[in-house]
């Protein structure tokens, strides 16, 4: 009912607006923590009148998931330093207005023009400061003159790349972290792009498979998207992969899309700490959600900013 869905669109972009604060470049540079950036979103969560909803959920132990490297998800934020190159996958969820919004996205540290940087700390806004700051949106900033909406203009992932390396052996690793990055948030774009009223829920698999599949990668079978309103995940469940699952897709329905993408094998293992889940050849993982609604004429984007 449209009641529920104007919640669910509210929870959703406050979801978004805490993921662009995790994943700031000002934010996610070499010898920060993970736990810096959990302690971050949690206070900007706590502020914006939510709750951070994986903290406590089932035992989880802090508010956000913080996945670098190998670690396919659930990564559990804690005190190690980032590295110049990781691979990190933040996943911000929150509970607001009876409601959750969850979304997903990855950064390789450091991986930005210095000049850039140089620019934001003569500014007064580095340091992290910029995404301390947790801007007001301004929804026409996102659109062109066209009407058209515009990802690039206010996107974290618009911020120059790198171009100066301390060796062909860190630049080959920025190059290949960014080639993974991209082929997650394009399987997850195509698998948005499969929605559609009357369409079938393994449209969506198919679709993410193919781009792993040109990439010459893989996708992780075991973790799958979910339905997602009042409670953090239910049905239906969503795979990444090719699958024969017959439901149709209605109108109303919510719910995510977040494949996890993988340099090797899609096999996976779990920590004893229940949570931490590793590719089991140790390849890199990177991983992009959204949140998303069925609507009468196709699919909506609810963790737009």
């Amino acid at each position: 009912d449209p009641p529920s869905v104007a919640r669910m669109t509210s929870a959703a972009k406050l979801a978004r607006r805490l993921l662009d604060c995790a994943c700031h470049p000002s934010l996610v540079l070499p010898g920060k923590t993970t736990e810096d950036i959990d302690a971050l979103v949690h206070d900007r969560a706590l502020a914006s009148g939510a709750y951070p909803s994986p903290l406590n959920y089932m035992g989880f132990p802090k508010s956000i998931c913080s996945s670098v490297n190998e670690v396919v998800c659930h990564g559990i934020p804690d005190g190690r330093e980032l590295r110049t190159g990781d691979v990190v996958s933040f996943d911000v969820s929150c509970y607001v207005g009876g409601v959750h919004g969850d979304n997903c996205a990855t950064v390789v540290v450091g991986d930005y023009d210095e000049r850039w940087l140089s620019e934001e700390e003569k500014s007064g806004s580095g340091s992290g400061i910029l995404a301390l700051q947790f801007p007001e949106w301004n929804e026409d900033d996102y659109y062109d003159l066209s009407g058209e909406y515009n990802f690039l203009k206010r996107d974290w992932r618009n911020v120059p790349y790198r171009t100066e390396f301390s060796s062909e052996e860190e630049r080959m690793r920025f190059v290949t972290a960014r080639r993974l990055v991209q082929a997650a948030l394009e399987s997850r774009d195509e698998g948005v792009k499969a929605c559609r009223p009357g369409g079938c829920l393994s449209d969506i698999g198919a679709a993410i498979h193919a781009v792993a599949d040109a990439y010459g990668y893989d996708t992780v079978r075991h973790y799958r998207g979910h339905g997602i309103s009042t409670d953090f995940h239910c049905a239906p469940f969503v795979k990444h992969f090719r699958n024969d699952d017959k439901l149709e897709l209605i109108p109303g329905m919510i719910f995510t899309i977040e494949p996890m993408i993988v340099e090797g094998t899609a096999e996976c293992i779990e920590w004893e700490d229940q949570w931490t889940v590793v590719t089991e050849d140790f390849g890199r993982a990177a991983q992009f959600e959204h949140t998303v609604l069925i609507t009468e004429s196709g699919v909506e984007i609810l963790t737009l900013p």
